[in-house]
């Protein structure tokens, strides 16, 4: 499993988006642990913090420097303290490391050796420094591009305010790894800051940082740095409250204001002032968001289509638009998952060409194997029929975008059922109508759909997105 999909198992079955930076620091370390042995005292303190939060948090943070100050017994610390974390949730290890030299040789020790998810990196060495953490591809690096130190301000916001380093950093680091493998810190009590960095990188995760010295903010800093989809923000469990004794009650309440601010923050964005300002729809329709942004990406488009099938159109839909917007992308896939986590398989199909980075997305996501039937055979190597590992008498649930005639999808399925696969079940984001699903059926297939024809159309034209001609001539 990769550190992304660890990061949102845990943030999901945790329902947190807090993380614990696990830091021995004899400090902060309550007095009630203080006593000769420094060491045991520290181990004692951090076996509390884990015990107390494992349940309640999506990742912890060790900062190695405070490991290393302790000497010899201080990395043994470390390497005690990260077997303690429960594994299923992700090592954020903060390192900032920055020496281009020594990147391979750290890289394979941090990753391999002392198995953690992640590490922080210092972004100066460029490209060249992040390469090779990133050839271990279930892993992942944050990118240290700003922090709250007031002195670093001549450099982070050089050569002006509007345009500054730290969001050269961003777009610049956006480029050296996928958003699965690459992430942001970003260390500041402005949620302007955090605003900026988040229009630039609206795919990231981004780790905040020192957001606590400025009391009454947390609302301001989730509705800037949340993605659109209420996701994409790791919030620091504050450090006075880590010497707490009642560390577990005191995070539980912690993680139920931020949720219940973020549902807040999650609700408000999806009314007309993110996409329509001077509509507001009365009944809104669970994925009307959705449908308006597909819109203004212009996977819906007017004019005369001829489809596959040799009928002219008055209107096209082209979903493959959506894998160059991943923050639409990921809607989608989410609107998928909640039809699929109904539904009893073993693996999933897409059908090529236009589900296949769905069926591969959903995959991920989900942890079930993908598989696919091929359009056509080759004529040369092993000559499959379908692509992937199986084993005859599985369960295959098909995945494909839209459904007009059905005719596709149905032979894919047979493909599949040809290899002694068992197909139930077949999920598409946009139905046709016009009775496909009832053929389907017919022939032994369920079909579920995210959306309908004339779902979107509605919502389209109440929208004021298209005018009564489009709305009328919107059909077959």
């Amino acid at each position: 499993m990769n550190f992304f999909d660890k990061l949102n198992g845990a943030i999901l079955q945790n329902q947190s988006l807090l993380f614990v930076g696990l830091d021995p620091n004899p400090e902060m370390m309550p007095n009630r642990y203080k006593s000769d042995d420094i060491i045991s005292d520290l181990w004692d303190w951090l076996e509390f913090l884990i015990s107390e939060t494992a349940h309640k948090v999506c990742a912890y943070k060790p900062t190695l420097g405070f490991y290393e100050a302790l000497g010899i017994p201080g990395l043994e610390l470390l390497q005690r303290t990260i077997a303690a974390i429960p594994p299923h949730i992700p090592i954020i290890l903060d390192v900032k490391h920055s020496d281009l030299n020594t990147s391979s040789i750290f890289a394979r020790t941090v990753f391999t050796q002392w198995n953690v998810d992640a590490i922080t990196l210092s972004s100066y060495a460029g490209q060249d420094h992040v390469a090779p953490f990133l050839v271990y591809p279930d892993r992942a690096v944050f990118i240290l591009c700003c922090t709250s130190n007031p002195a670093a301000a001549a450099l982070q916001q050089y050569p002006t305010v509007e345009s500054p380093f730290y969001l050269q950093v961003v777009k610049e680091s956006r480029n050296w790894g996928t958003p699965e493998q690459l992430g942001l810190e970003v260390g500041t009590t402005k949620p302007n800051i955090l605003a900026s960095i988040r229009a630039v990188a609206p795919e990231r995760i981004i780790m905040a940082r020192s957001i606590w010295a400025e009391s009454g903010n947390l609302n301001e800093i989730l509705a800037a740095g949340l993605n659109a989809s209420g996701d994409g923000l790791l919030i620091p469990v504050p450090q006075d409250m880590l010497a707490s004794e009642n560390l577990s009650g005191e995070i539980y309440s912690l993680r139920e204001e931020i949720n219940q601010a973020r549902t807040k923050i999650i609700s408000e964005g999806s009314t007309c002032s993110v996409w329509f300002p001077d509509v507001c729809l009365l009944n809104q329709h669970p994925q009307q968001d959705l449908i308006l942004q597909l819109y203004d990406i212009e996977c819906i488009m007017f004019g005369d289509f001829v489809q596959a099938s040799g009928a002219t159109f008055s209107y096209y839909i082209d979903l493959r638009k959506i894998i160059s917007n991943p923050q639409v992308f990921s809607q989608v896939l989410t609107a998928y998952e909640e039809i699929l986590k109904n539904l009893n398989f073993d693996r999933i199909a897409g059908i090529p060409y236009g589900s296949l980075p769905t069926a591969t997305g959903l995959s991920l996501r989900m942890n079930f194997p993908m598989i696919f039937p091929r359009k056509e055979v080759k004529a040369h190597g092993t000559r499959r029929l379908i692509e992937g590992n199986f084993h005859p008498g599985e369960i295959v649930v098909v995945v494909d975008d839209i459904l007009i005639t059905g005719k596709s999808v149905m032979e894919g399925a047979e493909k599949l059922k040809s290899a002694e696969l068992i197909v139930n079940d077949i999920v598409v984001f946009i139905d046709h109508e016009q009775g496909v699903k009832d053929r389907l059926q017919e022939n032994g297939y369920q079909a579920h759909a995210v959306l309908t024809l004339s779902e979107i159309t509605e919502i389209l034209y109440q929208a004021g997105r298209i005018n009564e001609e489009q709305f009328l001539g919107f059909k077959m």
